[in-house]
């Protein structure tokens, strides 16, 4: 697979201004603005939950056209405490998003999100439908027990070799409840028990995120920020079935349906599989639904990338620069 240089992406930029914002309950969150200050404001929702953005996400968007927002969720990347579970829902994620816009002065933005991005999207929009352009939404997810499910122990059906690591991390008594034994170990203090934890969970993740094995991005789920912050707020959110209800989601996407929208799936995507993905272009027909065929769930396939900055780039055509 390419490099993150040979992807079809825009070329590298460094942010024009960074900050930390307090949010409450001992959480800070990072984020940063790049491109060009009276561009149209896009605000990145980075997935996982708990996996934190980076650098490459600037570049799904021309410099030049966009503001681009990107910042790290509660307990996830450079916000802090990192892997911090107190306080930390949807609800409060939906809050944090409206405070950094209010923060930054922005009126309404497009929203761009993948995996659990989509589903934050999604939540905030039908929240506060005033302050959304519009959203352009890949690999989705929509927290419902069933999706969890296939994570857990669904794709073992696909990649067995994979799953087998990854259940086979714990002993042979707990593997009955994979979410269960995993999360005893994430929320442990001691990092000689909760790091090898998130380390696995992660690069079970990552093995399963292309369709070609793409070693690079395997090592960068083990990182250990990366995997600390994903797993363990991961299975915090699959605890609590992500704080949502998917279905009443899907109804409610009926608010912002009137908005410019575009859903980016690929067909082997086997973290969120396609059927997610078409029940929510069911529910919003008006939605630009465009299928990558020959790629998984990450967005570093290159025909999801492909994919993705086409949409920022045809979206940067409908929607106003000055927004009044």
């Amino acid at each position: 697979m390419p490099t993150d240089a040979a992807l079809p992406l825009y070329p590298e930029i460094e942010p024009y201004e960074t900050g930390m914002l307090p949010v409450g309950s001992g959480h800070t969150l990072y984020w940063e603005q790049s491109g060009n200050p009276e561009g149209v404001p896009v605000v990145f929702l980075h997935g996982g939950p708990g996996s934190g953005a980076s650098p490459t996400h600037r570049r799904f968007f021309d410099s030049e056209a966009y503001r681009i927002v990107v910042f790290d969720q509660r307990g996830a990347g450079r916000s802090t405490p990192l892997g911090s579970l107190t306080d930390n829902t949807t609800a409060h994620l939906i809050a944090d998003l409206e405070a950094l816009r209010r923060h930054l002065g922005i009126a309404r933005w497009l929203v761009f999100g993948g995996s659990w991005g989509s589903t934050l999207a999604l939540a905030y929009g039908v929240a506060h439908p005033a302050s959304c352009l519009g959203f352009v939404l890949r690999g989705i997810f929509l927290g419902r027990r069933a999706e969890i499910d296939w994570f857990l122990n669904g794709i073992r059906t696909v990649f067995p070799e994979n799953w087998r690591k990854f259940a086979e991390f714990l002993p042979a008594e707990e593997r009955g409840n994979l979410l269960a034994g995993y999360y005893r170990r994430l929320v442990d203090p001691d990092p000689a028990v909760h790091m090898p934890a998130a380390r696995s969970w992660s690069t079970y993740e990552g093995s399963c995120s292309t369709l070609q094995p793409n070693p690079s991005l395997v090592g960068s789920f083990a990182e250990e920020r990366h995997a600390l912050g994903m797993a363990r707020i991961e299975a915090h959110y699959f605890r609590h079935d992500c704080f949502i209800d998917g279905e009443v989601l899907l109804r409610r996407v009926e608010l912002i349906r009137q908005l410019p929208a575009v859903i980016v799936q690929g067909r082997y995507d086997m973290v969120c599989p396609v059927v997610t993905a078409d029940a929510l272009a069911q529910a919003w027909p008006e939605a630009d639904y465009r299928i990558v065929p020959d790629a998984g769930h990450s967005a570093m396939e290159p025909g999801i990338a492909a994919a993705l900055v086409e949409a920022t780039r045809g979206m940067q055509e409908k929607l106003p620069v000055k927004d009044e």
